[in-house]
């Protein structure tokens, strides 16, 4: 075997030994056991859940709100636009009444 290979081989030794060594620092010192490690986690899980899905309300809502006032707009340009149309119709019949006497048909 060469010298690179062996030092090679005595790295992933030294590694996978920090490694194991590494994990049991981890369980002693852990703050928590596993299962409450487990619990916390699980709750954290559950207050992000609630979290979006509270986000998600407030947008639905506020999308909803959009969409009412567009269609509000949207209606008053048509009533705007009704209303400049039947004022146009009715200054062109005026208009045409005046000058021949009799109304024309539109």
């Amino acid at each position: 075997m060469s010298d690179r290979e062996n030092n090679s081989s005595n790295s992933l030794v030294w590694f996978v030994a920090g490694l194991g060594l590494g994990a049991l620092a981890g369980v002693l010192y852990a703050p928590k056991s596993g299962s409450e490690t487990r619990d916390a986690l699980r709750a954290q899980a559950e207050e992000g859940r609630d979290y979006v899905r509270g986000r998600a309300r407030e947008a639905r809502e506020q999308a909803s709100e959009w969409v009412d006032r567009g269609r509000e707009v949207v209606n008053q340009q048509k009533d705007q636009f009704r209303a400049a149309y039947e004022a146009g119709r009715q200054a062109y019949q005026e208009a045409t009444t005046e000058t021949t006497g009799a109304p024309k048909n539109l």
